[in-house]
């Protein structure tokens, strides 16, 4: 077990790996703000033109299936209806119709 290498500690490795990192970039070519710019607004259009493309592509696919008849949005129709309410207390009932006297003026509320 003498043969195999011992570790350095954790803080040497990740310096190691900083320092790695900082020599590494050095080699990158960097591209000039101009050479950016033009890249950038390459990527921009081709991103445009690709959600233009599928936009229309699946427009198209949507108009198409509904011709057919394969694909059919669902509208919704209402219908008002008024019903007009009743409560328990109104419904008259059979017995309550033959006894039943008309209203007289005294029972009803006067308005003063």
């Amino acid at each position: 077990m003498a043969d195999k290498k011992k570790k350095p500690n954790i803080f040497k490795r990740i310096a190691q790996k900083f320092n790695d990192v900082r020599l590494e970039l050095k080699r990158v070519i960097w591209p000039t703000k101009e050479k950016l710019a033009q890249n950038s607004a390459v990527v921009l259009v081709v991103i445009a033109v690709c959600a233009i493309i599928l936009t229309a592509i699946g427009k198209g696919a949507g108009w198409a299936l509904e011709k057919i008849g394969f694909y059919k949005q669902n509208e919704e129709t209402t219908v008002t209806t008024t019903v007009p309410s009743i409560s328990a207390y109104e419904v008259p009932t059979i017995a309550d119709a033959s006894t039943e006297a008309p209203a007289s003026e005294e029972s009803a509320p006067s308005e003063t």
